[in-house]
């Protein structure tokens, strides 16, 4: 097999599509704004399983993003401010790409690290870099919402890179919340009985150590629920009925109160229009 830095990423996307992607890479690059591919593209590059790819997303900067917005501008695309916590949107006729600067929770943001350890390939014909696998295991291992769950992405990422990964620059990601990246070896090893020498056994040991010392610790006297920090929706009872503190917002997280409401909103709103378009298809079935 070939090394990574020399793989083609194949688009399966439609002629109109790809144009669009490139057109957009092509601009930035020229533009020397740097920019990571991530999501299904960087995924592919990394794991070659394969599976069809939806959309592109790329991995900005914030301080990028206002300069981003002006060069694309100037050539003829729409952008939008989605989320101002995390997410923009370049669009043009009816196709969009994602530009992420951060995640929905708040903890992963999109600093210098993914920039100076991406791995160069290309794409759509163009030299590009795409996400570190340790950056993308970070930021997809908080992905556990009801309609999407990214435990998959994960376990293929450690099958393919587990044995070449920076494990102490992964751990050290998590920070407090390694919790999370201990519960996705534990799946690994169950997915993959026969494979567990993709994680090192100095990760195991640290991560039960920690586990060890954080269970003789007094509790935290604060009332909180890491919940949303997994789950934008799921956990809404908790925080509204139960009496426990968002996670996601300061002190104990990043987000402001506004910007916590505005993200679980939007899981609401969608969930709604499934609700009513689930209801719709019912009533067309009677």
């Amino acid at each position: 097999m070939k090394p990574a830095t020399d793989l083609l990423v194949r688009p399966r996307s439609d002629a109109r599509t790809a144009t669009f992607y490139s057109d957009v890479i092509r601009i930035l690059n020229e533009a020397a704004i740097p920019v990571l591919l991530g999501g299904g593209y960087a995924l592919e590059f990394y794991t070659h399983a394969g599976r069809k790819i939806k959309d592109l997303d790329l991995f900005i900067a914030r301080e990028d993003l206002q300069q981003i917005f002006t060069v694309l501008n100037r050539s003829g695309f729409r952008t939008t401010l989605v989320f101002p916590h995390w997410l923009g949107k370049v669009g043009r006729e009816d196709r969009f790409i994602d530009l992420i600067f951060s995640s929905g929770n708040g903890l992963c943001e999109v600093d210098a690290l993914w920039f100076e350890y991406s791995r160069p390939g290309s794409c759509f014909g163009l030299p590009v870099r795409f996400c570190p696998p340790e950056e993308m295991i970070w930021s997809k291992a908080f992905v556990m919402e009801r309609e999407r769950y990214d435990g998959a992405d994960i376990a293929h990422l450690l099958l393919a890179c587990g044995k070449t990964l920076d494990w102490q620059r992964l751990l050290s990601r998590f920070g407090d919340h390694w919790r999370v990246l201990y519960s996705h070896l534990n799946l690994f090893d169950y997915i993959y009985p026969t494979e567990k020498v993709c994680v090192p056994q100095e990760i195991r040991r640290e991560c039960l150590t920690r586990l060890r010392n954080e269970n003789k610790e007094s509790g935290n006297p604060r009332k909180y629920c890491r919940g949303p920090l997994l789950s934008r929706s799921q956990f809404q009872i908790d925080t509204e009925k139960f009496g426990y503190q968002d996670a996601r917002i300061a002190p104990a997280g990043r987000l402001s109160r506004e910007e916590a409401a505005r993200w679980t909103a939007a899981a609401n709103d969608a969930d709604k229009q499934e609700a009513e378009c689930e209801e719709e298809a019912s009533d067309k079935g009677q």
